[in-house]
């Protein structure tokens, strides 16, 4: 029976339940602002391959078909030769392979940050990842330890890197045959990402890792399939990574002295 003395029991306010989703939406906006100012320069790649692939004779279903599923713009127009000449498609794999190979190094460095999720998100992050947007992660989180938001802030880069990859893309494709070829688009593609490059140079390893690769890209630009942009990679990512081994040892001895 109920105490009639006693007090009735009051209802206990329910705890506020922290709001998971707001650190991740943070980071989703914090991806797609650190990634904005490369948009442009990405459209404009995109724009330039999209007209050489119909300048090299491929149907417009044809090009859309390979901007859809390659995603890769250095192989594509790596190919494009191989494929006006009616190369074998062994041929033209192996060299849109070789092209891509710097992909894999970019894959390695990423793969520690997730290797937590199924294989199936990681091979559609692969898919859609870029130089840039690997290069914009990694400088904001080189860390591989496990942090919020680390996620949500790669796929705030990836997917409008890729939108604005595709539109470019497709408006090269439905506009190639208007756009005179003394336009000069290619090097507005370049000159816009050097633009977007500069800024992410800081500090000695990072600019000692940029000259290297830039004098081995120079210098090696004559090697087929594209050779020369794997070994400015390697050679720049060798050299920035000694450069910041000794600048910190040369830091610790000091410390010491």
């Amino acid at each position: 029976m109920n105490d009639p003395g006693a007090r009735p029991r009051l209802a206990e306010p329910e705890l506020a339940k922290p709001d998971l989703a707001k650190p991740d939406a943070a980071a989703w906006r914090a991806g797609v602002r650190e990634g904005m100012p490369t948009l442009f320069g990405i459209a404009a790649w995109g724009l330039v391959v999209g007209i050489a692939m119909v300048k090299t004779g491929l149907s417009v279903p044809q090009a859309m078909a390979m901007t859809l599923l390659v995603f890769a713009g250095s192989a594509q127009l790596a190919s494009l030769p191989l494929i006006a000449a009616h190369a074998p498609i062994y041929v033209i794999f192996a060299t849109a392979l070789v092209v891509n190979l710097r992909f894999v190094i970019f894959s390695a460095l990423l793969a520690p940050h997730f290797s937590s999720l199924p294989w199936k998100k990681r091979f559609l992050f692969g898919y859609v990842a870029g130089d840039m947007t690997v290069a914009l992660f990694l400088r904001r989180y080189p860390s591989v330890a496990p942090e919020a938001g680390k996620l949500s802030f790669l796929k705030g880069l990836l997917y409008p890197n890729w939108l604005a990859w595709q539109v470019g893309s497709i408006a090269g494709i439905f506009l190639g045959s208007a756009v005179p070829a003394e336009w000069g688009l290619g090097f507005a593609g370049t000159l816009a990402i050097i633009c977007i490059t500069v800024p992410l140079v800081a500090g000695r390893a990072a600019l000692c890792g940029v000259l290297v690769a830039g004098a081995v890209a120079v210098l090696a630009a004559g090697l087929p399939y594209k050779l020369g942009l794997l070994a400015a990679v390697l050679a720049g990512m060798v050299v920035a990574m000694t450069v910041e081994e000794w600048s910190e040892k040369r830091l610790e001895k000091r410390g010491a002295a």
